[in-house]
């Protein structure tokens, strides 16, 4: 069955989007705490020289990510920096198309992640469902709901009865003193401080989540 069109945004320089897949016939996609640190090693190793990164939610199935993707100059050196390109980076320096360098850049990720999972369990098969989703971020409420969804969606899908127990999310990171590679600041910012990022998550997940699909259709 195609994918819609409105969940295949093209990935452009200095844009946000929200990004997610789900494995195959809703497989495990983690079965122990080592996948769950593999999979942000891999994601950090092939995406975050590229995007940075708001927020990211790792459920039993799926994922959720809120990326922006840094400027075509940040973007070139990074590239220009490598020993050894791929034929999609060494595509870029030529043509600069961010779309076809992040979708190669994701396949290599979820490529990675997929071998070293079947090796571990003995498993064959693909292990993700084939078109990942993104949409693009285009307005300030979109911004604020997404951030949300993201953050709670383990509360949508009834793992746990309050978000904040779920330990697989940038949630924690956001609220945390420790380093973190997430734009801490411009989202707490963004919110007017950590107590209102705090209070306006406990209350628009109990706002959005009795409604199935109230982001957007199509979301896990």
């Amino acid at each position: 069955m195609p994918v819609n069109e409105n969940y295949l945004a093209r990935f452009e320089p200095g844009n946000t989007y929200h990004v997610y897949n789900k494995t195959n016939n809703r497989e495990q996609l983690f079965r122990s705490d080592e996948n769950y640190y593999y999979f942000l090693d891999q994601y950090h190793s092939y995406i975050s020289p590229i995007a940075d990164t708001y927020a990211w939610n790792l459920l039993p199935n799926h994922f959720h990510f809120m990326i922006k993707i840094k400027s075509l100059d940040d973007i070139i050196s990074y590239v220009r920096s490598l020993e050894e390109h791929t034929k999609a980076q060494h595509d870029y320096l030529q043509y600069n198309d961010t779309n076809a360098l992040l979708l190669s850049q994701f396949k290599r990720f979820f490529t990675g992640y997929a071998m070293a999972f079947n090796n571990m369990f003995n498993r064959t098969g693909n292990l993700f469902y084939r078109t990942f989703k993104r949409i693009e971020i285009t307005s300030d409420e979109q911004f604020t709901q997404t951030l949300i969804y993201i953050h709670a969606n383990a509360q949508k899908h009834k793992l746990v009865k309050d978000f904040t127990m779920h330990p697989w999310t940038s949630y924690h990171s956001i609220i945390s003193d420790k380093p973190t590679k997430l734009l801490r600041d411009e989202v707490l910012e963004w919110f007017g401080g950590k107590e209102r990022f705090i209070n306006t998550h406990r209350s628009q997940a109990e706002y959005y989540y009795p409604f199935p699909g109230s982001i957007e259709d199509g979301a896990d």
